[in-house]
């Protein structure tokens, strides 16, 4: 399978350090392996072709259905699809631990809303700490 098939992935890629921070979990310091630079930016440009196609057949499952946006069940789907069955448990609990993130995140709610007081009041509190501030550091 070519980049030409899906667009050209040229300019696409992973940020380096990320890829290097999972591989060290996986090949812990200790483990004595170590990865080369260039299997890290071949393993970067794996991961880049592996996700163009979970995603191009996702988008072909969802156009078949008549759906405009690609959701988790489209994923596991082109997974299944693809002959990539055996990672569908790890994608759900991935997408579990996800959402819930996304629930505490949510939780956190609105500072301002929280704060009790008015916009102009918040606004009083930041320029009095800015003055502050200023008076510590002058």
């Amino acid at each position: 399978m070519s980049d030409h098939e899906y667009g050209g992935n040229d300019d696409l890629s992973l940020p380096k350090a990320t890829v290097q921070k999972i591989v060290s979990e996986i090949l812990p310091s200790s483990s004595g392996v170590s990865f080369s630079k260039e299997a890290r930016d071949l393993l970067i440009e794996c991961c880049v072709e592996f996700i163009t196609l979970v995603s191009s057949e996702a988008n072909e499952i969802s156009e078949k259905e008549a759906k405009k946006t690609i959701a988790c069940d489209h994923i596991t789907k082109a997974l299944e699809t693809l002959g990539f069955s055996d990672y569908i448990p790890a994608v759900l609990e991935a997408a579990a631990q996800h959402k819930e993130t996304q629930k505490v995140r949510e939780k956190r709610g609105n500072k301002f809303e929280e704060s009790g007081m008015t916009l102009e009041e918040l606004e009083e509190l930041q320029r009095q700490q800015f003055e502050a501030a200023r008076e510590r550091h002058a």
